[in-house]
């Protein structure tokens, strides 16, 4: 049984994604950067795997891949767009066309957040992110189960541990093209610049070669990462938050990083 709704499951992410591509290609805002290396879209964990044991409580961090971006529920996105959820000791739903519940095994982000704080008693549990659009309708963009052990909680004041900020993140200094760069928003939202919500931005990635004119990319639909081929070089790396009102307006700090491209 398990099995067959795997293979399910596979189908269907299949189909949904050769009807996106089909009605809605990522757009190409640079030479620079680089389609995916897969065809799938997912949304995953930036900072747990399957395997590991935590202690509570624990930041917990997301992306989402493939050109797919963040969109708060407040105002309708693009298509290829939603919000994340956390599926916590549940499976995928049977049925893709029924609205995601509310409860504490289903939890919503549907701000444009891309981290929670996990207050998990101790025990087993096993972790999902899935993306649904503004109906709470489940997209078929979602990450592997990661069954973790939470070894202890501690009387740390989950409130102490958001804090405000952005970050930018390379596998490692020295790369091959095509690499991927992710951005994480720590207590801010990420939004679609076309849906205007006061409190959210979207990212900007400014990529600068020892020589010559930076590339500056806009993310005005909401991704949180992306994938570049630039030219072998030294490079450093600058990524911004810009208020989705008003865009000559920082959200906060920048955060840059250097890279060697090969």
């Amino acid at each position: 049984m398990h099995a067959l709704k795997h293979l399910a499951y596979l189908l269907l992410a299949t189909a949904s994604t050769l009807s996106v591509a089909q009605s809605s290609p990522p757009s190409k805002l640079h030479p620079w950067q680089a389609p995916p290396p897969r065809a799938n879209s997912e949304a995953y964990f930036t900072n747990l795997k399957d395997g590991d044991s935590i202690e509570t409580p624990y930041v917990l961090k997301f992306g989402l891949s493939g050109g797919w971006g963040l969109a708060p529920i407040a105002i309708k996105g693009s298509e290829r767009s939603g919000h994340h959820h956390l599926l916590v000791n549940r499976d995928l739903p049977l049925n893709f066309k029924e609205a995601l519940p509310f409860n504490d095994q289903y939890i919503h982000f549907g701000k444009g957040q891309m981290e929670t704080v996990l207050t998990l008693a101790p025990g087993t549990y096993t972790l999902r992110m899935l993306l649904a659009d503004q109906n709470h309708l489940p997209h078929f963009v979602y990450s592997k189960p990661a069954k973790i052990t939470v070894t202890k909680k501690n009387d740390t004041d989950p409130k102490t541990l958001s804090v405000k900020g952005i970050g930018l993140q390379v596998a490692q200094p020295v790369v091959k093209p095509p690499f991927r760069v992710q951005f994480h928003a720590s207590s801010f939202n990420v939004a679609q610049r076309a849906q205007r919500l006061e409190g959210s931005g979207h990212f900007r990635l400014t990529v600068a070669p020892a020589s010559g004119a930076p590339a500056v990319i806009d993310f005005f639909d909401g991704q949180t990462e992306v994938w570049l081929a630039p030219p072998a070089g030294n490079y450093s790396l600058k990524l911004e938050l810009l208020d989705n009102m008003d865009t000559s307006k920082q959200l906060t700090a920048p955060t840059t990083t250097q890279v060697r491209v090969e």
